[in-house]
């Protein structure tokens, strides 16, 4: 199972093209669903309007995830009436569909754990435990650390500080993608609006299908002809 890190953004595109995103991410997020793909959204930044996304990312694992991502990586067009300003006379926009580097995982390895043995106190009385029962955990690439003294024996406490310390650098590695992300929103902000991957039209948004593009230039290129041939 494959993962990847796809960005869905309108760049420095106007409120029209927050407003495509945000109805382009439905489109995505049913297809992935079609084709088996877990996703998650990491990130999201809401447009100026109400219901418009300026940029979101999502993060998928499944199989095949190249073969589906090639009707969706680069620039995605939209053609229609501004739905902000009436009279507007542009009719095409455009918004762009990205794969991201993604940041490498840390992982936990018990040799790159350092254990420190703490002498535990109760609350008093003869419930005082007065071995050195708790323990201090710490993952020596990151510096995330633990103190555990839950159990009553120090082995307890050693196996607990491990199952928290993986819990920990999970948390620490979804905080250092998010992050990732926001820094390679920059890389994105100029499209590509020739070419498009996937043109969509009107506010139902139906994709136009290339197979007619292609029919319409092979009947321009037999009107051509047969111009030069009369």
């Amino acid at each position: 199972m494959g993962t990847k890190i796809i960005q869905i953004t309108a760049a420095k595109g106007p409120s029209e093209c927050a407003w495509v995103v945000a109805k382009i991410l439905k489109i995505f997020l049913k297809e992935l669903i079609e084709a088996n793909i877990e996703y998650t959204v990491l990130h999201k930044v809401n447009g100026i309007e109400n219901g418009t996304v300026q940029s979101v990312t999502v993060e998928l694992k499944g199989k095949l995830l190249s073969d589906f991502l090639k009707n969706w990586l680069g620039s995605i067009q939209w053609i229609g009436t501004s739905t902000f300003r009436k009279y507007h006379k542009r009719k095409n926009w455009f918004i762009g569909c990205y794969e991201l580097n993604q940041h490498k995982e840390k992982t936990i390895n018990e040799n790159d754990i350092q254990f420190q043995a703490i002498r535990s106190s109760g609350a008093g009385g003869q419930h005082v435990n007065k071995v050195s029962s708790a323990v201090r955990a710490k993952h020596i690439p990151t510096g995330v650390q633990v103190l555990v003294s839950d159990g009553r024996s120090q082995h307890q406490n050693k196996k607990t500080a491990i199952q928290r310390l993986k819990e920990k650098i999970a948390d620490h590695n979804i905080g250092q993608l998010k992050e990732s992300v926001k820094n390679e929103w920059e890389n994105h902000l100029s499209l590509e609006r020739g070419n498009p991957t996937r043109t969509f039209t009107g506010s139902d948004f139906k994709q136009q299908k290339k197979l007619k593009s292609f029919k319409t230039k092979r009947n321009q290129l037999k009107t051509d002809l047969r111009k030069q041939l009369e």
